[in-house]
C-alpha cells in the first residue's frame, strides 16, 4: 500500500474519534465511536475460549470495521436509526471499500458481507458483544444520561442477538441485573 493511501485511510478512520455516540463515559463525557469499538475489539479477544470453534480473528476484524460508517455520517442511536439510514451508511462504506487497494478491498467486502448475513458463528459473535458493549457502557454512565425509554430498552436490547449462545445469554442476565440495581439506587 503506497504511503499516501494509507495516510487517507487513517484520516478517515480518525472522524471515529471524532464522531461521538449516544452513550456516555462514568466520567460524564460522550464516549467516541472509535472508543466503543476499541472496547468492542476488546471483549472480543476475551470471550475467546468461549468459542473455541469459531476465527477470532475474524471477530476481531469485524469488530474493528463493525462501524465504519459512522466515520462518514456520524452516530444514530439504534432507537433513532431507520431503513434509510441504514441504506446510507451501507451505500457509504461500500463506496469507501471500492476505494481501497487491493487485497484490502475485496478481503474487507467479503467480511462485510458475512457480518450482515449474520449466518456465521463469528457474525452472530460480533453482533451479540455489539449490543452487550452498548448496554454495558450505558450502566457505567451516570443514570442521569438515561433517556425514559431506556429503562425498559436496557433490558430488551440485544436479547435477540444474544440467543443463541449459553454463554452469551448469562452475560445478557449479568447485565440485566446491574441495569435492575441501577434503576433501583437511582429511585432510593
Amino acid at each position: 500500500m503506497e504511503a499516501r493511501e494509507f495516510l487517507s485511510i487513517m484520516h478517515r478512520a480518525e472522524n471515529l474519534k471524532n464522531n461521538t455516540r449516544h452513550s456516555w463515559t462514568s466520567q460524564g463525557r460522550h464516549e467516541s465511536v472509535a472508543e466503543h469499538s476499541w472496547r468492542l475489539t476488546m471483549m472480543a479477544y476475551f470471550v475467546r475460549d468461549e468459542f473455541p470453534q469459531a476465527d477470532m480473528d475474524k471477530v476481531i476484524r469485524m469488530c474493528i470495521f463493525h462501524d465504519m460508517g459512522e466515520a462518514f455520517t456520524g452516530d444514530i442511536p439504534a432507537f433513532l436509526k431507520n431503513e434509510q439510514h441504514e441504506q446510507e451508511e451501507s451505500r457509504v462504506v461500500e463506496q469507501w471499500i471500492a476505494s481501497l487497494p487491493q487485497p484490502c478491498g475485496e478481503e474487507l467486502k467479503a467480511l462485510l458481507a458475512e457480518r450482515e448475513a449474520l449466518e456465521t458463528t463469528e457474525a452472530r459473535i460480533y453482533k451479540a458483544l455489539d449490543k452487550m458493549e452498548a448496554l454495558i457502557q450505558h450502566n457505567e454512565a451516570d443514570i442521569s444520561t438515561w433517556l425514559p425509554l431506556e429503562y425498559e430498552l436496557n433490558l430488551t436490547y440485544g436479547t435477540e442477538q444474544v440467543a443463541f449462545s449459553e454463554y452469551f445469554q448469562k452475560l445478557k442476565a449479568e447485565i440485566n441485573q446491574d441495569t435492575l440495581d441501577k434503576i433501583q439506587e437511582s429511585r432510593q
